[in-house]
C-alpha cells in the first residue's frame, strides 16, 4: 500500500486508533454537514460486493456523498470479477481509478488478497470471519446511551459468526467483558478464545444463555442464517436455547441494553418484544453506521 491506511480487522489497530476513529464518528454526527462536505472532496471509494448489501452499501455511499466525494459500487455482475479476473489484478486496477476500496466478501483472504494488492485503503465491509466496521457502530452506540464501554459485561447469545468474532476483538481493544454464550458445535474459534486471553482479556465462552446473561449491561444477537449458513430444522434446534426473549433479558439488568446488527429474523434469533422494546437501541446501531463509516474512511483517508 502506498497511501493512506487499511481498516481491515479490530484486533489489526491499537486501541488509541480506534478511539480516535469513534472521536471522529461523533464530531461528525454533531456537526452540521456544511462543514464536513470538503473533507473528501474530489475522492472516489469503491465498493466491491460479493454478497448483497443494505446498510454497508447505503451507509458508505452516503458517508462519501456528504463528506464530498463520490462512491461507485461494483457487484460480481458489474465486473470481471464475476467472470474469473482475480482480486489481486482488480486491486491492481482499481488503484488506478479510486481513492479507497470497501469490499464485502465471501471469505475473508479475499479481503487480505485485495488489501495486499492495492495502493489505496482497503476497509473490511464483512466477511466470513469479521464485520468490524459494525463494531465500532455498535461501541458508538453503546456508550452513547450507557457511557464508556470499558469494564461493562457484553453477553453474546448464538452462533458464533463473524460479527461474534469482531466483539472478541472488540472486548480487547475497548477493555469490556464479553461473555460467548454459543451451541458447543457452533462457538468461536477455540484459538480465538485464547487469543484474548492471552492479551490479558475477560471472554468467556459458555453453553448457557442465561448464565451468559447474567448481570449483563447489553445482550447482542445476530441471524441464524448468516455468511451462507442452510437454515435447517437442525440448526435451529441447536439456536434455539440461545433467542434472545423477555425471559432471557430478565436475567440481565433492568435497563440492559439489546443490540442485533440486522437484518433480524424476528420471533426467530429474537422475539419481536425486544428488539422492539424501550431498551432496544438496533435502529439507533443502524443509524451510526453512517458515522462510523466516516469516522473511518476519515481515519484512512486523511
Amino acid at each position: 500500500m502506498k497511501s493512506g491506511r487499511h481498516f481491515l480487522d479490530l484486533n489489526a489497530l491499537d486501541s488509541e486508533s480506534l478511539r480516535s476513529i469513534l472521536t471522529q464518528a461523533s464530531v461528525f454526527k454533531e456537526s452540521t454537514r456544511a462543514q464536513d462536505v470538503s473533507l473528501l472532496e474530489g475522492r472516489v471509494l469503491a465498493l466491491v460486493f460479493e454478497r448483497p448489501s443494505t446498510r454497508t452499501r447505503i451507509s458508505f455511499q452516503v458517508a462519501m456523498l456528504q463528506l464530498g466525494g463520490q462512491a461507485v459500487v461494483l457487484s460480481l455482475e458489474d465486473s470481471q470479477l464475476g467472470r474469473g479476473e482475480s482480486m489481486a489484478d482488480t486491486a491492481r486496477v482499481l488503484s488506478r481509478y479510486v481513492d479507497a476500496i470497501v469490499i464485502r466478501a465471501m471469505k475473508h483472504k479475499t479481503l487480505l488478497e485485495l488489501a495486499e494488492y492495492a495502493e489505496v485503503p482497503v476497509i473490511n465491509g464483512l466477511t466470513d470471519l469479521s464485520h468490524p466496521c459494525q463494531l465500532m457502530a455498535d461501541i458508538m452506540t453503546f456508550e452513547e446511551h450507557r457511557g464508556p464501554i470499558s469494564g461493562r459485561v457484553i453477553t453474546w447469545s448464538g452462533d458464533g459468526n463473524n460479527v461474534a468474532r469482531s466483539w472478541i476483538h472488540a472486548a480487547i481493544r475497548f477493555g469490556f467483558e464479553l461473555r460467548l454464550a454459543c451451541p458447543v458445535s457452533l462457538s468461536p474459534d477455540a484459538k480465538l478464545i485464547e487469543w484474548a486471553e492471552t492479551e490479558g482479556g475477560c471472554v468467556t465462552l459458555t453453553h448457557d444463555a442465561k448464565v451468559a446473561a447474567a448481570g449483563a449491561d447489553c445482550v447482542v444477537t445476530d441471524t441464524w442464517t448468516s455468511m451462507g449458513a442452510e437454515a435447517t430444522k437442525s440448526r435451529r434446534q441447536l439456536l434455539t436455547p440461545f433467542k434472545v426473549d423477555e425471559a432471557l433479558m430478565s436475567f440481565a439488568k433492568p435497563d440492559a441494553l439489546f443490540m442485533h446488527c440486522l437484518p433480524a429474523h424476528r420471533d426467530e434469533e429474537v422475539a419481536s418484544s425486544v428488539i422492539d422494546g424501550e431498551n432496544s437501541v438496533v435502529w439507533d446501531g443502524a443509524g451510526n453506521r453512517l458515522h462510523a463509516q466516516k469516522g473511518i474512511l476519515s481515519w484512512c483517508l486523511t
